[in-house]
């Protein structure tokens, strides 16, 4: 009897019975090479052993932190897959855990069952699993989608390997439905099953203090409005009129985060890197921009020492989109650079990917996209925006005087404003107004003071609008009684 002999068709399913016979011929072919496996299964080791201990590591890592993929690989890995004992009994931890409570661990109830639950284990396996923990605990992960995405198609490829086995016995016995159903299965083991935050097995979640790595501002009173400063996955926006300095608020910010020891890299698209350049130098070291090339040799002293680093890329205006700014960071992350602080200068000089008919319509999808650039990155993104022409000589700038698209103010986290009218200018003045804050309090004005020669900008004590109010109103009525006393003294 050949391999279709035990199948019997109805005479309604002969018009099919030469398209299943070919699929029981692919079959053959099939158990042929099944029988291969069969016979050289050890020229491939079937766990994970050739992609090494770093690895495999990382990938018990993932599992215990990213609890939509936990619940991917737990349908097809086998713990014999892992090559070392200490993460068989930590994956398993957690798995039974999953299996009795119905809810993902954290890390911290992972410490409780890794002092608890080990009394099975001997001394040697129970050092390397906390060990193992203590290393990985709050560490980041290089490569994860890689990782995820090599482990899951090995178990995906064991388990089909199990099932094609299964079906060289079932192909005499069994019909094409439960032979096909054997394979099907294997196949939607593993699948995708991200549908996004469950409420209840991700409960452990909202409990766990969120940690947003603030980059500081390097103002005291400014970060303790936000909670330390910009936040990973957050975009800052900086609001004034052009030759208010919005650049130089940029650069300060910038210069902030290189002094704590971060990686900065700034775009832009206005001046040239070199003049972006000197003017860090300047802000680093407190030389005035006009006497940079006269303290060379000092500059580079001070620079050279510095913990953090920087990078500027000039890109020449609306030449690129938010997708070259994320490419060109892509690159740098391969070259073994990670930014701490992404700067855009600025945002309203980019172009749009797509030409929309109005032009706000194209600047709130360029926020939107440099939003979503710093979730993807998880770090801070600050750039600047221009007013119209009501907030040229105004004394305090809302977003009311957001040039083009106010909406682009939705979807920032942070948006402050400064304000220099022409006598702030020749005193070194200014105000700052906290006009939009998601994690504390806004509506603020603070007093400024801004010297744009060595880049120098400082924010002072708060004041109310009633004192700015009176403030404003005394300086007048000094004014119109000095000139009052000018021209009594002209007709004298």
């Amino acid at each position: 009897m050949g391999l279709h002999g035990s199948f019997r068709f109805l005479p309604s399913c002969r018009i099919q019975q030469k398209i299943v016979e070919k699929l029981f011929d692919t079959m053959a072919q099939t158990a042929y090479i099944v029988e291969i496996w069969r016979g050289d299964r050890v020229s491939e080791k079937s766990d994970f052993g050739r992609f090494g201990k770093a690895f495999q590591e990382s990938l018990c890592q993932l599992i215990l932190l990213d609890r939509p993929f936990s619940d991917q690989i737990s349908e097809v890995l086998d713990l014999n897959f892992l090559e070392l004992r200490y993460l068989q009994v930590f994956v398993k931890r957690v798995f039974d855990y999953r299996q009795e409570y119905g809810v993902h661990p954290t890390p911290k109830i992972m410490i409780t069952i890794l002092r608890t639950e080990l009394d099975n284990e001997n001394e040697a396996v129970k050092k390397q699993v906390r060990d193992y923990f203590t290393r990985i605990f709050n560490v980041e992960i290089e490569g994860a989608e890689y990782i995820k995405d090599t482990a899951l198609d090995f178990c995906r490829k064991q388990k089909l390997k199990e099932a094609m086995l299964r079906s060289v016995s079932l192909l005499q016995t069994a019909s094409f439905d439960e032979i096909s159903k054997e394979i099907n299965d294997a196949l939607k083991l593993g699948a995708s099953s991200d549908f996004g935050y469950d409420y209840l097995k991700d409960f452990e979640r909202r409990f766990e203090i969120k940690s947003r790595n603030p980059v500081s501002t390097g103002w005291k009173n400014i970060d303790s409005l936000c909670k330390g400063g910009l936040g990973r996955g957050e975009l800052g926006v900086v609001i004034a009129p052009t030759g208010a300095g919005k650049s130089m608020v940029l650069v300060h910010l910038g210069t902030q985060a290189i002094l704590a020891g971060k990686t900065v890299v700034h775009y832009t698209l206005e001046l040239s890197d070199t003049v972006i350049g000197t003017r860090y130098d300047s802000c680093i070291t407190g030389v005035p921009l006009n006497d940079v090339f006269s303290f060379k040799d000092n500059i580079y002293e001070k620079v050279s020492a510095l913990e953090g680093s920087l990078i500027i890329k000039e890109y020449p205006t609306k030449s690129v989109s938010t997708n070259a700014i994320k490419m060109h960071l892509e690159k740098l992350k391969n070259r073994g650079i990670q930014p701490d602080l992404v700067i855009v200068d600025y945002a309203d000089l980019l172009r749009p990917i797509s030409v929309l008919r109005e032009k706000r319509h194209e600047l709130e999808t360029i926020y939107e996209q440099l939003r979503a650039t710093a979730q993807e990155l998880k770090c801070p993104i600050w750039t600047a925006s221009q007013t119209n022409r009501g907030g040229l000589n105004a004394e305090v700038i809302t977003m009311e005087s957001i040039s083009e698209a106010f909406n682009k103010c939705f979807v920032s986290d942070f948006i402050f404003s400064v304000s220099r009218t022409a006598d702030d200018k020749l005193t070194n003045s200014g105000r700052m107004f906290i006009a939009k804050n998601r994690n504390g309090p806004d509506g603020i004005i603070y007093p400024v003071f801004m010297d744009t020669s060595n880049v120098k900008i400082k924010v002072l004590q708060s004041i109310s609008r009633e004192e700015m109010e009176l403030s404003m109103k005394s300086q007048a009525e000094s004014l119109k009684e000095k000139y009052q006393k000018f021209r009594k003294k002209g007709k004298d």
